[in-house]
């Protein structure tokens, strides 16, 4: 008797970012329904969480549980760097144990958002490269990419995509991006992202009731320098949207799409003291979708909460902190509803509000037609992922 299938998923998971472990939950709906004799592990951030909320074999991603603080003192420097060697062993002996390691999704070739090259890129690089020497298939699935100002970071995130055995991309910006890095990309594909098959709750809709996803937004890379006057500045503009609506008579129920959010979402709630705003409990990205599925129309800043609300078939406005904003609201029929987290637009943000409830019944019949088209295609290539590594339990 043959032994089971070992499929590794790899990732900052359990570590408070809903999207990335919505992009998680897919993929193991996916091998659970169509490879149940498999023995899965999973390396990631929040190894505990894994573990207690999905039931299965976890590792922590890195041996410094500090990796991703701050430096505080020569101590913790020489922790880090010792650390960084001591993961090159723990990483190639976790995959040496699997047969395939699947990345699930989320922007693990991206720097939109402050990173440090040595942080998860670094993690990327080690997995790739042990599935290169000893033998493990390594597939970067639906994931996105962006193109790195910073040379080091750059540097390691192609060279981590370049040793990998599958590459595919949750937008053809992503692929584009990795072609500039100097990634061949000719046999690449590009499918939707991962969270689009999730299953979709239905829940009765409160009338006129706006949910507005929140973002802790401290802008990029680049941005470090007024990254405070960025934030303060977000927060203010969308608090103030906020009051409109309140003002209005609507309920408003507030999101976060990553547990750092829940500091904005108790500015705007003690700023404003109203009945009207709720802030909707969610640990995961179904949570978000059923709490979501409450209201009438979306106003969001997370890539996921946007991704959520298209997925619901809500009409939707993105005040996007990266262009893969932008690139999903326009594949989805909504690229005319966009502004920049960066710099809000709060005159316009009322204008495009007004036309995008006035024209509700054309966007949401828009929002169904291609979201089913998202659908179909995650299905594509999971048959594509089943043929390719993993012939054994195939129903």
């Amino acid at each position: 008797m043959s032994s089971p299938v070992r499929i590794g998923l790899f990732g900052l998971l359990g570590s408070g970012n809903l999207g990335n472990d919505g992009s998680f939950e897919a993929v193991l709906g996916y091998l659970r329904a169509e490879h149940p004799a498999a023995a899965l592990s999973v390396m990631c951030g929040g190894p505990e969480i894994v573990a207690s909320r999905y039931g299965l074999e976890t590792t922590a991603l890195n041996w410094y549980q500090g990796e991703y603080r701050t430096v505080t003192g020569p101590l913790s420097v020489a922790m880090k760097g010792f650390g960084k060697l001591v993961d090159v062993v723990r990483t190639a002996a976790w995959v040496r144990r699997q047969d395939v390691v699947i990345v699930p999704g989320m922007g693990v070739l991206e720097s939109t958002l402050p990173l440090r090259p040595w942080g998860f890129p670094y993690m990327l690089l080690l997995l790739s490269a042990a599935g290169k020497v000893v033998g493990t298939k390594v597939a970067l699935v639906s994931v996105g990419a962006s193109v790195s100002t910073h040379r080091v970071t750059r540097s390691i995130i192609g060279r981590a995509a370049r040793l990998a055995a599958f590459r595919s991309y949750r937008d053809e910006p992503s692929r584009e991006a990795m072609r500039a890095m100097g990634v061949d990309v000719t046999n690449d594909r590009v499918y939707p992202d991962l969270a689009f098959a999730l299953p979709a709750p239905s829940e009765p809709v409160l009338p006129r009731a706006v949910g507005v996803g929140v973002m802790a937004y401290y802008g990029g890379n680049d941005d470090r320098a007024r990254a405070d006057e960025i934030y303060e500045s977000y927060v203010d503009k969308l608090t103030r949207f906020v009051a409109g609506l309140i003002a209005d008579g609507r309920p408003v129920r507030l999101f976060i799409g990553d547990q750092a959010d829940r500091q904005v979402v108790g500015e705007i709630m003690r700023e404003l003291d109203s009945p009207l705003i709720t802030a909707a409990d969610t640990a995961t990205l179904d949570d978000v979708l059923l709490a979501m599925s409450a209201v009438e129309t979306v106003v969001a800043t997370r890539y996921h909460n946007v991704l959520c609300a298209l997925k619901l078939a809500k009409p939707t406005l993105s005040i996007g902190y990266a262009h893969k904003n932008d690139v999903l609201m326009t594949e989805l029929g909504l690229g005319e509803f966009c502004q920049s987290a960066k710099e809000i637009d709060l005159d316009g943000l009322v204008r495009q509000f007004a036309e995008l409830e006035s024209r509700a019944a054309e966007l949401t019949e828009t929002l169904v037609k291609r979201g089913a088209e998202q659908v179909r295609l995650l299905d594509e290539q999971f048959a594509e992922l089943s043929a390719a590594f993993l012939p054994m339990g195939v129903r």
